[in-house]
């Protein structure tokens, strides 16, 4: 069943290679007494930290450092690249007039990668 997203849930890049802390953008709604997400908090370095290491080749730091390894993949710093808001969002549940996110939702990179919620945070609230 889904559950709603706060600050404080656990994210991961399919591209990155350490988990990272969700951070919602400071807002009236909460959830369990922690900033309730919603598909607006989609913001590079605000919202999504970094990844540790980036491993996507579509990442232009990670192309130059394999080019000049010679091919051989060389992973670099994560600065995610994330212009797009989250998907689908819950229908259901609005907050602040967007749709809210639960663990389900999903984060497009334009480096390639796919960021995923593997802990919804401090919350144990289903949606509907």
């Amino acid at each position: 069943m889904p559950m709603h997203v706060c600050t404080g849930a656990q994210m991961m890049c399919s591209m990155g290679v350490a988990p990272a802390v969700f951070n919602a953008t400071p807002k009236t709604v909460m959830t369990n007494n922690m900033m309730a997400g919603n598909i607006m908090d989609h913001v590079p370095m605000l919202n999504i930290p970094a990844f540790g290491m980036c491993q996507s080749i579509g990442n232009p730091s990670v192309a130059s450092a394999t080019a000049a390894a010679l091919g051989a993949l060389t992973p670099m710093p994560c600065i995610p690249n994330t212009t797009a808001p989250w998907t689908p969002g819950a229908p259901t549940v609005l907050v602040l007039q967007q749709p809210g996110l639960d663990n389900t939702c999903k984060l497009m990179c334009n480096y390639g990668g796919v960021i995923s919620f593997v802990s919804p945070g401090q919350t144990n609230e289903m949606i509907p």
